[in-house]
């Protein structure tokens, strides 16, 4: 079963809730999967069931199409948020990590074709593998955080936190006025460019800046 853990190896005081994530927040990956930039934060969710340690394999879904990963920045919650303003956001987020948000995109492709929602796409089984977390005992620059993923050595993602639509206090806030957010739940940030298809062997490495954090996983 799923615990959240810390990368300094002590105690998350709280377990594994919703995950809120938001799609299209960076313009170039929007671009590239031909999507019109949303005018405000487009959210779904992902059930606790789909959350696995990014360390474990991933086992790609047999018979269901194409599987895409999508390298996330994301957010542990601390503290309730309902409703918040941007000045409560900070002293909320209790640690910084890494996530795939995992993707069928042919399923997701019909789905959107058919103005049904994506859940099916983006919430299934193991659909959110989810680093260690980066306890948060100072605030950082919140516009100026960098993460990046390798496929098979190959640098493909580069998020930068400046780039995105909506900044990370304002986006927190955002999805409090519409779920609350209690300890224990995580929100996803978006994934910028560089989005593909996994295949079985594939090698898979995240990091947080320079030094703060590195993950690897393989597909299965």
């Amino acid at each position: 079963m799923y615990q959240h853990q810390f990368t300094c190896g002590s105690e998350v005081p709280f377990g594994l809730g919703k995950v809120v994530c938001v799609g299209r927040n960076y313009a170039d990956h929007a671009a590239e999967l031909n999507n019109p930039v949303p005018e405000e934060p487009l959210l779904f969710i992902k059930p606790a069931t789909a959350v696995v340690p990014m360390a474990e394999p991933i086992h790609l879904p047999v018979g269901r199409g194409s599987c895409h990963f999508e390298g996330e920045l994301a957010l542990l919650i601390g503290k309730r948020l309902s409703n918040a303003n941007v000045a409560e956001v900070p002293g909320a987020i209790a640690g910084l990590g890494l996530s795939l948000d995992l993707t069928l995109r042919d399923l997701q492709t019909k789905l959107k074709k058919a103005g049904h929602p994506w859940e099916k796409a983006k919430g299934f089984d193991k659909s959110c593998p989810l680093s260690p977390f980066v306890k948060l005992d100072w605030l950082p620059d919140w516009d100026k955080l960098s993460y990046s993923l390798w496929l098979n050595g190959e640098l493909r993602q580069q998020g930068e936190t400046e780039n995105m639509l909506t900044p990370i206090l304002d986006l927190v806030a955002y999805v409090s006025s519409y779920f609350t957010l209690e300890p224990g739940d995580v929100v996803l940030t978006g994934t910028p460019a560089g989005v593909g298809e996994l295949h079985h062997g594939d090698n898979l490495a995240m990091q947080l800046e320079d030094d703060w954090l590195r993950v690897e996983t393989q597909v299965a």
